[in-house]
Parts: structure tokens; sequence; C-alpha cells
């Protein structure tokens, strides 16, 4: 599926609609060139899960957490260097726990990722207007591409 956002209120809009399906277990893969609004996007996931706390980007700290109804598990894999770095830290006791993770820039972990992930390919077109498409892998993620249509 391919869905067009005009500007950052519409990417926000997308974002709560998102959160608001997320259950636990539930894992987003965000894949995009810098500043097309992985980051963006994430916080109105969090806002639609209800989580409370202001969300930034975890490029230097790698992992996130949030707590509210359903925790949130932020990732970003830009600067990890190999596979070996991904189990180190332990990313499959978030990716099978009990709260949501996004992973940013997921396509560099691909092969660490668990069966059923939801992908969002960010690119930006012009200004602040985006093109997502989204790919579902697995049985939820197919469920909740349903729901977003």
């Amino acid at each position: 599926m391919q869905i067009s956002l005009k500007d950052v209120e519409e990417t926000k809009v997308f974002g709560i609609k998102l959160g608001k399906l997320l259950r636990p277990g539930d894992v987003i893969c965000l894949n995009g060139d810098l500043g097309a609004g992985k980051t963006t996007l994430t916080k109105s996931i969090g806002e639609g899960m209800g989580i409370e706390d202001y969300i930034t980007s975890p490029t230097f700290t790698i992992i996130n957490e949030y707590y509210g109804p359903v925790n949130l598990y932020h990732f970003d894999t830009y600067r990890l260097e190999t596979e070996e770095d991904i189990f180190y830290m332990g990313f499959d006791e978030y990716f099978y726990g009990d709260g949501v993770c996004i992973v940013e820039w997921a396509d560099k972990i691909k092969e660490a990722l668990p069966e059923d992930y939801l992908e969002l390919n960010i690119k930006r077109k012009t200004g602040e207007e985006r093109i997502i498409d989204i790919v579902a892998v697995g049985l939820r993620s197919q469920e909740l591409l349903e729901e977003l249509k």
C-alpha cells in the first residue's frame, strides 16, 4: 500500500491512527533517508498509543523506552556496525516482549527482525510532502495494514 502525506499535520494524523491500532508485540520498521520524517512519525505513533513522554531520536542511545498503557521501545540502528551488535544489545528481548517496537533504519538489521513486522518506507517528495510505501510481513501486520486502509 502506498500513501501520500502532504504535510506534518497529515503525518501526525496518520501516526496517531497507527498508534491507536498497535498492541504488545507489534514491530514497526521505518526506513528512509536522513530527514525523511522517521522520528516525527514515531512521535505521533507514540501519541496515538497514549505515551505522554516527549519522544526523541535515539541516535546516540540506540534505544529509548517510553512507558504508557502499552510500552514503546524506539530503536535507531543507524550507528550499529554488525549483526552481533543487535544480539549483544538484546533486541530480541524487546521484539518478543510486552511492548511495541519502532525501529528506525530497520533495513540495516533485516536479518535480525522478527517474523512479523510492518515496514514503512518513507520518501521525501517536495517540502513537507512524504510518500510512504507500507509492506506487511506476517499475519498480524497484514491485519494492521487492512485496518489502516
